[in-house]
């Protein structure tokens, strides 16, 4: 077969929840088990369990090997592709594309924590405070878009990250103190990867080199895009003026702000005053 849409009803507003139907529709067509998936795949069958009820995320290599499977000519990967854009404002799908071709990217942020770091409660608590008259699913539904960026990071060969975060963004309580604590936990063993580097600009620097956050994206052949956002709208350039004052930005920011072990300190620090 070539292609498996589901006949049962339209596209679900939970990306996941339509993954795990589009799985099913397809085992039932085939006649097959979890557990021959699972074995035809290299995952363990509850695993494919999971991805089937909706309950994670399948990875790139989940569903290339369930399109071998099933011989459906890339259907599951070109799904798995369409959920990840599930859920981001049309607006800000070329920086998710950008993202997953970067060989490095650099980051300052000086609001909140950068979305491929953040917790799903953080950046649910995130979600409702700027949707706070959506449904749940729809939440849901971009918490997930969110949280799948952090697959970049987890892939064999991941990007070098740069991330300089301005004090506040560790100080401004999101969600609730154990939501922070949790959060900053997390922030902190991710600085602790080798292709990962934090960094903390602290308050007390006094004004910053830039008052709005923006990414720089590095591809593999060394073309550098600049990535900057304002309200409902994102903008990606690369102009080499744009991007050479993006980059001698970012370098006085890099020279103002702590070390990265001194950052991880603080992070750590920061955390422990949200238990008290």
């Amino acid at each position: 077969m070539s292609e498996l849409p589901s006949d049962r009803g339209s596209e679900p507003a939970n990306g996941l929840e339509w993954f795990g139907r589009e799985l099913e529709a397809a085992l039932i067509h085939q006649g097959a088990s979890q557990r021959q998936l699972a074995d035809a795949t290299g995952y363990k069958e509850p695993y494919v369990s999971k991805v089937k009820n909706g309950k994670a995320m399948p990875s790139p290599a989940f569903a290339e090997g369930c399109d071998r499977f099933f011989n459906t000519s890339g259907y599951f990967a070109r799904l798995l592709i369409r959920i990840s854009e599930n859920g981001h404002p049309g607006w800000f799908v070329p920086y998710i594309n950008l993202e997953k071709q970067a060989s490095q990217i650099e980051d300052y942020s000086n609001g909140l924590i950068m979305g491929m770091l953040q917790t799903w409660e953080y950046a649910e608590a995130t979600f409702r405070a700027t949707f706070p008259y959506e449904a749940d699913d729809q939440i849901k539904t971009r918490v997930e878009a969110r949280l799948a960026r952090r697959e970049v990071l987890e892939r064999e060969a991941p990007p070098l990250l740069w991330v300089i975060l301005h004090e506040a963004t560790l100080r401004t309580v999101v969600g609730s103190r154990a939501v922070m604590a949790d959060q900053l936990r997390q922030l902190a063993a991710d600085a602790g990867k080798p292709h990962v580097t934090v960094q903390v600009l602290r308050s007390k620097t006094g004004a910053p080199a830039s008052g709005t956050p923006f990414t720089l994206l590095t591809p593999d052949d060394g073309a550098t895009v600049l990535y900057t956002e304002a309200m409902g709208q994102g903008h990606v350039t690369d102009s080499a003026q744009s991007v050479s004052h993006g980059r001698a930005t970012f370098e006085r920011l890099r020279a103002s702000a702590r070390d990265p072990e001194e950052s991880v300190a603080l992070i750590r620090e920061i955390a422990e005053e949200y238990h008290k």
